[in-house]
């Protein structure tokens, strides 16, 4: 008789794509691995009838369009000691019905968040004994929040050493945190090349393709900045992702039809692995999964617009260890474009300073962790 298939809930947050691109670079490696396994992928946002995970989504995005900098005041606030203690137990508090939610749902014999809210809800449920399975933190930048640590987190997965260090002077065990890197979905280690793609969009095989992505949200100035670019006299040509903004997407379709750099507009896209191996570099806000997409397909980064609170954290983290270069404003824009495309030298040293950051294996890490959590449950 086939033994019982053990169940691993992955749940990810829908506040732009890092979280649940994260998830599933972890579900495809935890499936490569281990056919006795059944492996749900679960929105915490959406997949619970919290009402409250609902308003802080929506409450999320709309400050951060209205007033970024009161965005960053709360990130800051609840980062502090005192505060962030607070916030921790109250979040954990009032999330937690939509954790148990899917609990009951999915009966999991493992559970992996990679995201802030259903980790800490999960930590609640393990604290007052209506849980038992195993929990996973994975986090998902290159800066450790306070709302990440919890007592009954049995590992973590973080990016680099220094994000080890940060999170244990919180209090965490280093025995508990695995410096493994951040997870990318096995098609960005792979060895295809990505120049097909340029004749399938009508783009020239001998000019240099500059990738623009605003993350899952298609967020950042890149209407603005777009037409500033346009003033290099340099050949180049671009392909904008604008992720899941129709609006934008439509705006930016026929605002560069009057452009003299070619210029491809896309929505939300499973390309992005073919498009950053064709691409000559890549201008991104810092969202740290796009990051570390683009530092396993070794192309280079020039960053633009973080979004206050963690993205700032990530692109002082990026430039700091030298892989990345980060543009202010928008002259510094063209001449971060300008550098990387004249300066191989440039690019070089990037690569090479990448190199200690590129972690291909990143999810092969968390999925040999998870399976030896649940053969010590068993």
């Amino acid at each position: 008789m086939a033994a019982a298939k053990k169940r691993v809930l992955i749940v990810s947050a829908s506040i732009g794509s890092g979280h649940h691109q994260a998830a599933r670079a972890i579900a495809a490696e935890l499936a490569r691995r281990q056919d006795n396994l059944q492996i749900t992928i679960a929105d915490f946002m959406e997949d619970t009838d919290s009402y409250l995970a609902a308003f802080m989504k929506e409450a999320y995005l709309k400050m951060l369009e209205l007033s970024p900098n009161m965005y960053d005041l709360v990130y800051r606030v609840s980062q502090a000691p005192l505060h962030g203690f607070k916030a921790q137990g109250l979040l954990a508090r009032v999330l937690q019905g939509g954790m148990a939610q899917l609990v009951r749902r999915h009966r999991p014999d493992l559970i992996i968040a990679t995201h802030p809210f259903p980790c800490g809800a999960a930590a609640y449920l393990r604290d007052s004994r209506r849980l038992r399975a195993p929990l996973v933190g994975v986090i998902t930048d290159f800066a450790v929040h306070r709302l990440w640590v919890y007592e009954h987190v049995d590992a973590y997965f973080v990016a680099a050493p220094e994000i080890k260090r940060e999170l244990s002077a919180l209090g965490v065990p280093a025995r508990r945190i695995y410096a493994s890197g951040i997870p990318v979905h096995p098609q960005f280690t792979a060895n295809a090349g990505g120049r097909g793609i340029l004749g399938e969009l009508s783009l020239a095989a001998d000019q240099p393709l500059v990738l623009w992505m605003g993350g899952g949200l298609g967020m950042g100035g890149i209407r603005q900045a777009l037409a500033s670019m346009d003033e290099l006299k340099l050949p180049l040509q671009f392909v904008v992702l604008a992720g899941k903004n129709k609006e934008l997407q439509e705006k930016l379709q026929e605002e560069t039809k009057s452009l003299r750099h070619a210029v491809r507009v896309l929505g939300y896209t499973d390309r992005i692995p073919e498009l950053m191996r064709a691409a000559a570099m890549l201008v991104t806000k810092p969202g740290a999964l796009t990051v570390c997409e683009a530092l396993v397909s070794e192309t280079p980064l020039l960053l633009y617009e973080p979004i206050p609170g963690q993205e700032w954290e990530n692109a002082v983290f990026l430039t700091q260890r030298g892989v990345a270069l980060w543009a202010k404003n928008r002259q510094e824009l063209k001449d971060g474009v300008t550098t990387l495309l004249t300066r191989p030298e440039q690019v070089e040293k990037l690569r090479k300073e990448a190199e200690a950051l590129r972690r291909p294996a990143a999810a092969a890490a968390v999925a040999t962790a998870a399976l030896a959590l649940l053969r010590r449950k068993r």
